[in-house]
């Protein structure tokens, strides 16, 4: 063998090496690209939740059935809405001021056996920012 001629073979292991070091290197040394939070201070609506029930349910018919809970927003709340599909409960919007806002809805549920009764409430603050829609079907024997 003479002396000064490498091997072929160390010369492609060498080059790959040296590549991957100098992209690993690079990724640790450049600057990452950052974006603003687009959701700042008071920019999200109301926290709506309806606690009772805790889940979709089914009642009886016959006596009335009421639905509970509570919205909240550090901005205040300025207005809850109600919408009610199946059943012939109807209820107007609420209209709040303060930061949080408990609710109680009597369904009707007489001469309603078979009927699901779907509830959704949301609320939108003092800012005009509407809240997530907290939903409740309740199915009537």
């Amino acid at each position: 063998m003479k002396r000064g001629r490498r091997n072929p073979d160390r010369r492609g292991v060498r080059a790959v090496a040296a590549g991957a070091v100098g992209l690993l290197l690079g990724c640790l040394t450049r600057d990452r690209l950052t974006f603003p939070d687009p959701v700042g201070p008071g920019a999200d609506g109301p926290r709506t939740v309806i606690d009772v029930p805790a889940a979709d349910t089914t009642v009886p018919a016959g006596p009335g059935y009421v639905v509970t809970g509570f919205s909240t927003d550090a901005d205040g709340i300025d207005t809850l809405y109600f919408e009610t599909e199946g059943g012939v409960s109807a209820f107007p919007p609420f209209t709040g001021g303060d930061d949080s806002v408990r609710f109680g809805l009597p369904l009707t549920t007489a001469g309603q056996a078979g009927d699901t009764i779907t509830l959704r409430v949301f609320g939108i603050d003092r800012l005009g920012n509407r809240g997530d829609t907290a939903t409740r079907r309740i199915a009537v024997q």
